[in-house]
């Protein structure tokens, strides 16, 4: 089971949850875009026999602090930055890091060294859930839509309803974790509606930086062993550019391995055995 803490970083007060022993090797699990720590419910708990694994909510989500200048620090670069404080914080010197979408790029400018200097050579592998250094533009514009305009409900049912179709692509879930997603992703309103638990101007990452997701200099700087699992009905990471991928940075020194998830788009949910022993294994070729 986790315990939930808070932290000061870059500023702000980041929740996460905690699972596994103190003292074992570390994992950083990093969840996407407009999620929150808790979807990283079910891969906590299978490696955390092995692992201590930390599951934070990024700044504007879930029960962290909402940014005080969102056009400036909803970006890969403040999230670096935070990052950067969490490992600080929390003692880490070394940790694998997965992260799905969002968190995916976020581990990839921390892991590069480039805008994170100290964080370089403090992860040991990456593991990339349905993200690539390069994203399809008509998927970023249908998410751009979406999570700028977060609707409300007058009931916790009809979120739920609401979250299970604009979540299909996550592939298979079970009613209880249909209904966890739910309970940890919402929020209610002034006027008792509820809503997904997340800053609605976090969608300034696309208005105000256009090009933050664009990173192939991070992705070829990286020099560690990288995991990218692409949904098969992925819209947003194109098999073209796992082509590329495979022909430059970790591609072209034998550290990527690549896997096509079947029965989900973006993103798999890292929720069901196959999905779990995939990361489980990769983690397992590294330390042994």
């Amino acid at each position: 089971m986790f315990t939930s803490h808070y932290l000061q970083c870059a500023g702000y007060e980041i929740h996460y949850t905690e699972w596994g022993a103190a003292d074992a090797p570390v994992v950083l699990a990093w969840h996407g875009l407009a999620r929150t720590g808790r979807d990283m419910d079910e891969l906590a708990a299978h490696l955390s026999d092995r692992y201590r694994v930390i599951c934070p909510d990024t700044i504007g989500r879930g029960l962290s602090q909402w940014s005080r200048q969102p056009a400036q620090e909803y970006c890969l670069a403040f999230y670096a930055r935070t990052a950067r404080d969490l490992f600080d914080g929390l003692g880490i010197q070394q940790a694998h890091w997965i992260g799905t979408s969002m968190g995916g790029a976020i581990g990839t400018v921390c892991a590069s060294g480039l805008l994170e200097p100290t964080l370089k050579a403090r992860i040991r592998s990456l593991t990339l859930n349905d993200n690539a250094p390069e994203l399809a533009k008509a998927a970023i514009a249908r998410i751009r839509e979406y999570a700028g305009n977060p609707p409300a409900f007058a009931s916790m049912l009809e979120l739920e309803a609401f979250f299970r179709q604009v979540y299909k692509p996550f592939g298979w879930l079970s009613d209880g974790q249909w209904r966890r997603l739910t309970e940890t992703s919402a929020r209610r309103l002034p006027d008792g509606r509820v809503t997904p638990h997340y800053d609605p101007a976090m969608v300034h990452q696309f208005t105000s930086h256009p090009d933050d997701y664009l990173i192939w200099q991070h992705y070829d700087a990286l020099n560690l062993p990288v995991l990218c699992l692409r949904g098969a009905e992925s819209d947003l990471v194109e098999t073209t550019t796992v082509r590329a991928m495979q022909g430059r940075g970790p591609g072209i020194r034998a550290q990527l391995q690549v896997v096509e998830v079947p029965g989900c788009g973006h993103a798999p949910a890292l929720n069901v055995p196959e999905q779990l022993e995939l990361v489980g294994n990769f983690l397992r070729t590294i330390d042994g």
